[in-house]
């Protein structure tokens, strides 16, 4: 599922920059909506790179502060987006390293509870274990290709530009954690056949 680049933050550019200049002259107030605005998307990139709800929102909270801190260096002429993907791979870099464990997968009850009928939301749980399976048997640098670009609908280059590397470098992480994440689940349902 793609979702496109520009409604990503739930927020149009104009909005965004203003939002910035009033935060950078100290209204908390446009702060806190630039908070609002953003947090469920740096909670849902967290929450897939690092696989756990906890995690995630330490990751998340740790974003805002950064923002905070570096808010008057921000250029507000500059997209705030990319900004923000960037620093929450960062930091969930920082927190893996920290951990130099794998986090065990969160519940996909909590996903599928929402569903209408118990057979869907057993079919959505399954759909869901199977992604962050797939996603955890990436590298690190597959994950956060596979997350940025396919999942969070960023362009290449910008993924390129958010993960300090080439957009060709970039393009074929995305394509062998694409092939990684099709043997599995192929795999997957082979067994389950």
């Amino acid at each position: 599922m793609t979702v496109p680049w520009a409604g990503s933050f739930d927020m149009e550019q104009t909005l965004c920059r203003q939002l910035v200049s009033r935060a950078k002259a100290g209204d908390a107030a446009a702060f806190e909506r630039i908070v609002a605005l953003n947090e469920r998307t740096v909670l849902r990139v967290a929450r897939r790179l690092l696989a756990s709800s906890e995690e995630a929102k330490d990751a998340a909270q740790e974003v805002f502060i950064r923002l905070h801190r570096g808010l008057a260096r921000f250029d507000e002429t500059k997209d705030l987006a990319p900004w923000l993907y960037r620093v929450t791979v960062n930091i969930c870099r920082d927190f893996k390293r920290r951990t130099k464990v794998d986090i065990p997968l969160e519940s996909a009850a909590q996903t599928a509870a929402n569903s209408r009928t118990p057979e869907q939301s057993v079919m959505l749980s399954e759909q869901y274990e199977m992604v962050l399976d797939a996603l955890a048997a990436l590298s690190q640098r597959e994950r956060e290709a596979i997350v940025l670009r396919d999942l969070e609908g960023c362009p290449t280059s910008e993924v390129a530009s958010m993960l300090g590397s080439s957009e060709t470098t970039v393009r074929s992480q995305l394509s062998t954690g694409r092939m990684k994440i099709k043997k599995l689940l192929a795999d997957r349902m082979w067994r389950r056949a």
